[in-house]
Order: C-alpha cells, then structure tokens, then sequence
C-alpha cells in the first residue's frame, strides 16, 4: 500500500501557489483495507475515503471506461491491482497528472512539469475526449492561469466533442459549477473565449454567444463589438475583486443587445429591459441561485440609470432604490454598484477611470435609509388630522424624495 499526492496540490507547489486542498491516491489497497485503518467512506461511485484526522480525501486507484454519453456515463474499476500510472492516464491535463511520493519524488509519466515549465494546457490521452466537463475545466484553468496556451490539438479535441454533442449532455448544475468558477478567476474572459474558440458557448451560453460582432456606438464603446465589452466587464469585475453575483450580473447586463433590430444599429435603445428578459430564463435554465439571479435582473434593467445618476431628478432616484428593495436588501444593491463600476470602466479607454456615481448612489441609500418610517406611519394614525393610514405610503416616499433632495447630489455632481 502506497500514498501520493496528486493533481492540483502538487501543480500548485510546482508553481509556487498556495496549495488550498490535498487530494491522496492509494496504490495497493481494498477498501476493506482502508476501513482497517479508520478511513471513512465517502464516495459513491467509486472508493473515496476520509482520512481519520486530516479529512483530506484518499481515493483508491481506479481506471475509468465509457459507457454512455455525459460525464456521467462511466464504469469505474478500483482494486490492489491498478497502478499509479493508469491511474494518472485517466486525468484531464498533464499538469494535473503529477504525483508526489512520501519520500518527495515526483512521479510523471506524462509530461506535466514540462508543460508547466512552457505553460501549456495539454490533454493527458485520448480519454479526454469522453468527459465533457473537462471543457468547462479547461477553459477554466486559461481563465485562472491567464499567460498558459491550450495546446493546439487539445483545442481540436474539444471542438470534435463539441461537434459530436457531447456537451449536450452536460447537466444543468454541473454547467453552472464550472462557469461560476470560472467568473470567480483572475482573467475570466479567458474562460468564455475559450468556450467560443471551440464551439461550447453557442451550446451552454447562447444568449452570451450571440453578442459577437453585435456593434455598439463608437462614442461610448471604442471597443465597439458587444462581446469584447462584456469580456472587459467581466475582467474589470474580477480587478475589482467583486462577489459572484456582481460577476455574473457582469456577465449578463447586457444581454439584449443581441434582439437590437439591425435597421437601429448601433443604437440600442430599449436593451436594458430586452436583457432582463433573457436572464430569467436563462437562470432557470441553468439553475442560477436566486442571489446572482437578482443582482443580474437589477443590474440589467437599472445600469443606465445607475450610471446617469446626474440627469435623475430626486424622485426617479428614490423610486429606483424602492424598486431594488434598498431599505431591507442594501447589500444587494451595493453588489448591483459593483456591476455597474465594472460596466462603466469595461470599455477601451475608461479602465482606470473613475466612477463617482457609486458614491452617489450611496449616499442617496443612507439618506432613504434615514428617514424614519415608523414616526409618519404613526403621525398618519386614524383620527390624526395628518391623514389616515391610507397616506402612509405616499408620506413615507416623499420624505425619502426630501432627504435626498437635501443633499443636493445632482447640483454637486453637475459642479
């Protein structure tokens, strides 16, 4: 019986990264072996163990065989008889098929350390070609390592599968794990080129797909194509270092740019509400989590509001943080900022621009937040010569429209 690390912990110590999880292979060993010495099984469809005391994951050695389409569609073979190696052969990348012995030695009978050294992304073997996932995987790891290539017979690999519908197969979730991931890298652009490099993108993103080669006005975007500004918010929105949902809202504010009818091109007037109503269903689709999914809708319908925020009158700025749900749900609403910054600075020429709406917009939550609902609700008691309760809310929201207009945030703006 023999243990090695394996995969992304022994790349990373490679690269001098900071190893987040340790994953083990067992050589020579039962299960029945592992359960002797206290692990404790996890897997399920194939020998995974707990260690007793570190928790770490020790998975017996294994070889895989396809039996149907998806990455579900696998027969596992685990026994004291496999070797490392064949083990290894089953990986997706070959710097993810290093292992490391107890005694330190290094173990890599495919090539791992010098593609980490010419900081290329290469498949292992052929067996690539039978998990889909590991496109998503792939274009995951050109988003985290942002100066590695996909070696160029990897990519013809993944457009074939691509072309044989094996990404069809790919369930919701699943989907949705490795893009989340993947917007939460340091380059996520990388990750969606790469889709559309080989094909995925029409297939798990249309909606995103389709902004290629969709123009915009010169004026505001230098980078014209709609696709290349995305990709610019989504990285800006990583500079930013911001949450999931502002990442993903990022991703999908402007959506509706695709419907836009050619004879208004490059004008788009009318996207923010288009945009909105792709992302419900898409998130659907996709099993989104309700909180990316409402920062995205917010986000979409409100950008150009949110970025116009000296042309709005009192008013129109109270009704939009009422509508956003501001006085229970401010922290979504900041993440809603976010997103829009990363929209505002995603464009050729603005990246490091300012964006001073944020702040404004801040203040203008604080002074909505202040107003003191409760004292008009009880001045508008029955019999109070004030009004009935009928008025509360009328009252309430012009306090708020007073508390920001007392600000005089649009006269300090146009200053």
């Amino acid at each position: 019986m023999k243990t090695y690390c394996v995969g992304g912990a022994v790349r990373d110590e490679l690269l001098g990264l900071e190893v987040q999880d340790r994953d083990w292979v067992v050589v020579g060993a039962t299960p029945e072996a592992m359960l002797a010495r206290g692990f404790r099984p996890v897997g399920k469809d194939f020998p995974v163990f707990l260690h007793p005391v570190t928790h770490e994951e020790y998975a017996l050695a294994r070889t895989e065989r396809k039996t149907a389409p998806g990455y579900k569609g696998f027969v596992f073979h685990a026994d004291a008889g496999v070797t490392l190696e064949e083990d290894l052969a089953r990986r997706d990348l070959t710097i993810n098929a290093i292992a490391r012995a107890e005694d330190g030695q290094l173990i890599d009978p495919y090539g791992g350390q010098r593609d980490l050294a010419a900081k290329v992304l290469r498949h292992v073997s052929s067996a690539f070609a039978e998990d889909p996932v590991r496109i998503l995987r792939v274009a995951r790891f050109a988003a985290r390592f942002g100066d590695f290539v996909i070696a160029p017979e990897t990519v013809d690999l993944m457009r074939t599968m691509v072309a044989n519908g094996e990404v069809d197969a790919l369930v919701p979730e699943r989907v949705w794990q490795e893009l989340a991931r993947g917007l939460m890298e340091a380059a996520p652009s990388r990750m969606f080129e790469t889709l559309r490099g080989c094909g995925a993108l029409a297939r798990l993103l249309p909606e995103v797909d389709a902004l290629w080669g969709v123009p915009q006005r010169a004026d505001f975007h230098p980078e014209v194509d709609t696709f290349i500004h995305v990709m610019m918010v989504i990285d800006m929105a990583a500079r930013l270092q911001l949450a999931l949902p502002a990442r993903f809202a990022a991703l999908t504010h402007d959506l509706g740019k695709a419907d836009t009818p050619a004879d208004v091109l490059p004008r788009h007037h009318g996207h923010e509400g288009r945009s909105a109503d792709l992302i419900g269903p898409l998130c659907e689709r996709l099993r989104v989590p309700v909180d990316c999914r409402d920062v995205a809708l917010l986000a979409a319908r409100f950008h150009g509001d949110i970025h116009n925020f000296d042309d709005l009158r009192p008013t129109t700025v109270v009704k939009l943080l009422e509508r956003c749900d501001v006085m229970r749900r401010p922290q979504r609403f900041d993440e809603v900022l976010g997103a829009c910054e990363a929209d505002f600075r995603g464009r050729l020429g603005c990246t490091e621009n300012a964006y001073p709406q944020a702040q404004l917009w801040r203040r203008a939550v604080a002074a909505v937040r202040g107003v003191d609902a409760g004292a008009i609700a009880k001045a508008c008691a029955i019999g109070n010569p004030d009004g009935g309760p009928a008025q509360i809310p009328q009252r309430i929201h012009a306090a708020r429209v007073a508390a920001v207009k007392a600000l005089g945030l649009q006269q300090a703006q146009q200053k």
